[in-house]
Order: C-alpha cells, then structure tokens, then sequence
C-alpha cells in the first residue's frame, strides 16, 4: 500500500488553510509535492477535508486551487452560527459513561433536531467547492456519521454515491447544516468521530495529517494520540496550525471572510513545514 495523506476538518477556514499548507508545500518543495501527490497516494478527507481531498484529487493545480480562497467571490454562505453556544450544546448532551456511538447517537438526534437551511440550498456551496463531478481515480475515502445509528461510514467510489452527497455528508456539521439524506439514511459531519480519521491509513506506507489545529489542544474538535500510534510503523507527519493560523480562523471558522487569511497563513505554515515532512516521511 502506498502513502495516505489525512485532511482534517476545520469549516470553511479549513479549506482554505489546508489549500495553503499544500501550496506552500509546493512552493518550497515542488519534489517533495510530487512524492506526496503521486497517483498511488491515497486522501482521507474528513468534513472541511473532504472538500480538500475532493478538490486536489481533480488534477486541478494547487496554485489554481489557492488563488480561489483568495478571490473575494465565494458561493459559500455564513450561517451566522454562535461557535460558544454550538458547542455549549454539545457538551449539553454528552454523557461520559456512554460508548463513542452512543455519545454520537445524541448529536445525530441534535442534528435532526435542528432548524437550517434546506439540504437544496445547502448542496449550492458544496458544489461549488468541487471541480469535478465524479469520483476520481485516486484512492479516496470520506468520512460520515450515520445520524441514526452513530456508526462510522466512509464513502469511497465504489459506494454508488454520488461524490458531491459524500462531500455534503462529510461536511454536515450538527446543528449548523442538515444532514445529508442518502438512500434511507441521514448522515452528519465526520469529524463526530474524529477530526481526521486517519486511522484509516492502517497499512500505509507512510501517512501525513494536516489538521488545522493547535498541536495538544485540549477538548472538542481533536484526534486522539492512538489515532495516530494506530498508524505504526509507518512513519507519520502532522502539519498543525500555528498561533498565526488560529488569528486567521477567527471566532467563527465557518464565516467565508475568513478565507484569505487561513490560506495565507496555511501557505506559511507549509513553506516552513516542507523540510521536516520530507525528512520524517523518508521522502528525500
């Protein structure tokens, strides 16, 4: 099994940090850019990561992909949401003894539960996050939670889904979109299980995360540290956001004026961040 490259989730500065880091990366290493993107690489894209994944997975370039964060024109919209109180309601609704589905089975009831937009009015912006329509060749999987259930579901070509409903579904975050309806199902942001997943590389050669989060955060919107000892012996490297990254992201991560601040400091980030990543991941 080749490489597998982790896109965490982060909302809509998310998506542009994480654009940044990778054009930084090809800024100041465009051979270590070709190693990671090779066609055998594997993505795992979780909420904001999926559309990441989705977008760099279309042979689009990357610089093309940055300069849009850039440009103030956005289909994306503010939900206008109170990140406190959001997450003041999760916390609501947690119960320590429960099992992580249990624990997700009440989110998912929160998100149901939920006054927002319509899936229609929501799927305008995921769309036009996506340069391509369908699938693409590269190995790609995307993470969601069944609402119902709590249960991991991860789409990939194979799932006879359609890309921009595995999107969609992957970047539902409670109490903020709808969840996503697929067949008889509805699904809600994957980061209810982690905000990368990256467990899912077990077996790869090597695995990169680039997660837009400080390292050693504490509390919600994390991964754990066995995500990652999961991953062993493969050599693996996080890029993190810095202190200037997270000044970028704002109070509200989902406000599109947050964009070109994000991108700017992910490619930062990405630039000073090229050298380790090679050397960690015997890339050079």
């Amino acid at each position: 099994m080749a490489g597998s490259i982790a896109f965490a989730g982060g909302g809509v500065a998310g998506i542009a940090w994480e654009l940044g880091v990778v054009n930084g990366l090809a800024d100041a290493d465009p051979r270590l850019v070709e190693a990671l993107f090779a066609p055998e690489v594997g993505f795992i894209g979780t909420s904001a990561g999926s559309a990441v994944a989705a977008q760099l997975a279309s042979g689009r370039p990357v610089a093309e992909l940055y300069a849009a964060q850039l440009a103030p024109e956005t289909a994306e919209f503010d939900p206008r949401v109170d990140m406190q109180a959001l997450m003041a309601s999760y916390l609501a609704i947690a119960d320590p003894d429960a099992t992580p589905e249990e624990g997700r089975r009440r989110i998912g009831g929160l998100a149901l539960a939920a006054k927002t937009v319509t899936e229609a009015e929501r799927m305008v912006s995921i769309e036009a996050r996506l340069p391509i329509e369908h699938w693409p060749e590269r190995r790609m999987l995307l993470t969601a939670i069944d609402a119902g259930s709590g249960e991991l579901r991860v789409f990939d070509a194979a799932s006879g889904v359609r890309l921009a409903d595995a999107v969609a579904a992957s970047c539902a975050v409670p109490g903020v979109w709808p969840p996503v309806t697929i067949g008889d199902r509805r699904y809600i942001d994957g980061g209810m299980r982690s905000l990368a997943n990256a467990d899912l590389a077990v077996g790869s050669d090597w695995v990169l995360v680039i997660a837009p989060i400080l390292p050693g955060g504490p509390g919600f919107g994390q991964f754990p540290a066995e995500e990652l000892e999961a991953l062993r012996p493969a050599p693996v490297a996080v890029v993190y956001a810095d202190d200037a990254s997270v000044a970028a992201f704002g109070v509200n991560p989902l406000d599109p004026h947050t964009r070109r601040p994000a991108a700017e400091a992910g490619f930062a980030v990405g630039r000073a961040a090229a050298c380790g990543i090679g050397e960690r991941l015997g890339l050079r």
